[in-house]
């Protein structure tokens, strides 16, 4: 597998002579509008490395959310989170199918992390391909001290309250805002950074529809350390997009569900309910994975 700094050194440099973005985040900044330069370059990398059989299913259910987003619903996007070319791979394969697939592109918003802003110029300027609303993760703030990090504790609730305050002005814009429910890229060597985060209901909560999307199959291969030293490789991309569900519908349910087995974190209960179904459609991604890869052997 090739180091993702290094085979596309030339390219990141092209790259980084675009950035517009400022990278550090402030409350002023958090709406980061996606630079178009760069998205061509993105998909130059992705083409390089992604294999025939590639692509997306269930584009009925994302057709369904789009609708339901221009008639003025607030909308939503769950996928899972295995590398920082999620959202880029989501991107391309939605504008390849076409039609319905290229305005859904075009009306992405993606909830991001600061740390794709701020740790690294290279992630940023890749990042910046992407029209985003910048937050300070809860992640992030568990090593904070009171104390110690008390400028930081300010910066992030005033990160946190803008971003907050921006998204629920744009998502009855016809936008389809994009959410990583676990909040951080799975790492096999940490289980827990597949739970879905706690905050992820109040998503849920304040919004009127969702649609869950599994992954199978992957480009880019997480290692300890910088972002910009993991893995590339070829593969066969699978994005499966289930039917859209009602948020109102299935919180309810969900907390319905953990009431009656005397669960007393319901928030929480209603998140890891959200994860199995996206445990769902990470199956029949894979299956449909599978059964490509069998008929690309014989």
């Amino acid at each position: 597998m090739d180091v993702l700094s290094e085979v596309f050194r030339n390219l990141i440099k092209e790259v980084l002579s675009l950035l517009k973005s400022e990278t550090l985040i402030t409350e002023h900044n958090v709406y980061q509008q996606a630079v178009p330069e760069v998205l061509p370059f993105i998909d130059r990398m992705i083409d390089g490395y992604i294999q025939s059989g590639s692509g997306m299913s269930g584009m009925e259910h994302l057709a369904d959310l789009y609708e339901k987003a221009r008639s003025g619903k607030s909308c939503l996007l769950f996928l899972e989170h295995y590398s920082n070319l999620d959202l880029p791979l989501f991107s391309y394969l939605a504008r390849k199918e076409g039609g319905v697939g290229k305005d859904i592109a075009g009306q992405l918003v993606a909830i991001a992390g600061r740390k794709l802003n701020e740790d690294s110029a290279t992630v940023a300027a890749f990042a910046a391909g992407y029209t985003r609303i910048v937050i300070f993760p809860s992640r992030a703030l568990i090593d904070l001290d009171a104390e110690k990090d008390r400028e930081e504790l300010v910066r992030s609730n005033a990160i946190n309250r803008a971003a907050m305050k921006t998204l629920n002005k744009i998502k009855y814009e016809g936008k389809l805002i994009l959410v990583f429910p676990a909040g951080t890229r799975f790492r096999p060597w940490d289980p827990a950074s597949k739970r879905g985060v706690r905050e992820i209901d109040s998503y849920i909560k304040s919004f009127d529809y969702f649609c869950p999307i599994g992954i199978a199959g992957e480009l880019l291969h997480i290692r300890q350390g910088d972002m910009m030293d993991d893995f590339i490789s070829g593969d066969v991309v699978r994005y499966t997009a289930g039917p859209v569900q009602s948020c109102r519908e299935f919180r309810e349910g969900a907390r319905a569900r953990a009431e009656a087995d005397g669960m007393e974190d319901k928030k929480q209960a209603a998140v890891d309910e959200l994860m199995k179904v996206l445990d769902g459609v990470h199956a029949i991604a894979v299956a449909e994975r599978e059964k490509i890869l069998a008929g690309n052997t014989r």
